[in-house]
C-alpha cells in the first residue's frame, strides 16, 4: 500500500533506532494512511488519505449507498 496521503502529500520520515549502547540502525516512521471512500469533483473514488486529513474534515465522504427496496 502507498505510504503518501493523496491530499496532503504526507510521506515516511527516515531516522535510526539507537540501543542502549548507542548502536544504530536504520528504520523510518510511515504515516497513517487509511483507504477511503471519497468525493472527487462529485464522484466518490478511492483515496489513501492520512488519519490528520480525515480528522481535520479535508476529505469529503460520499453519502451511503442503500439496497433497493424489494417488492414483495
Amino acid at each position: 500500500m502507498a505510504a503518501v496521503c493523496e491530499i496532503c502529500g504526507k510521506r515516511p520520515n527516515f531516522g535510526m533506532n539507537v540501543s542502549h549502547s548507542h548502536r544504530r540502525t536504520k528504520r523510518r516512521w510511515d504515516p497513517n494512511i487509511q483507504r477511503v471512500r471519497a468525493l472527487v469533483a462529485g464522484t466518490p473514488r478511492r483515496l489513501n488519505v492520512c488519519t490528520s486529513c480525515i480528522r481535520a474534515g479535508k476529505v469529503t465522504k460520499p453519502p451511503r449507498r442503500t439496497a433497493p427496496e424489494r417488492a414483495s
